[in-house]
């Protein structure tokens, strides 16, 4: 078996520098550096939480639709990043109170989740406290 200890940092493309920095800022990340974007590296960004987030581009095509997610030809791809949330309640509100709509909402087993987009209509889920997927699987 690989020793995978944890998840390090998830990568995204992006199209407007200052737009997604702002964005994930809202979202409490900390801009910890640019590395070079307009040459094709990340900002690199952190939460309190931990997570890190990749922001890589500049994008050569448009962000009209996210191809992964929005049309009926499926490609393979990473779709979305699941976030943990300690209260989907409260996650409501602050994403009601910094004007970021809610695109999705799905419940299962209990568990509540908000889906929501970046700027460039990369899909974050916010996922509500209780079992996790990995939890659920272990559970006849």
């Amino acid at each position: 078996m690989l020793g995978i200890q944890s998840v390090d940092h998830v990568g995204l493309r992006i199209s407007d520098k200052d737009r997604s920095v702002a964005f994930y800022q809202t979202l409490g990340f900390k801009l910890i550096t640019d590395a070079g974007f307009e040459n094709g590296h990340p900002i690199i960004l952190i939460h309190p939480s931990g997570v890190v987030f990749n922001l890589l581009g500049p994008a050569t095509e448009s962000q009209g639709e996210n191809i992964l997610m929005d049309v009926a030809e499926k490609h393979p791809g990473y779709t979305h990043v699941a976030l943990k949330l300690e209260s989907v309640e409260d996650a409501e509100r602050f994403l009601e109170d910094n004007g970021i709509a809610v695109t999705g909402r799905r419940a299962f087993e209990g568990v509540k989740a908000l889906f929501i987009r970046d700027p460039d209509r990369n899909v974050i889920e916010l996922v509500g406290p209780g079992l996790t997927v990995a939890d659920r699987i272990g559970d006849p």
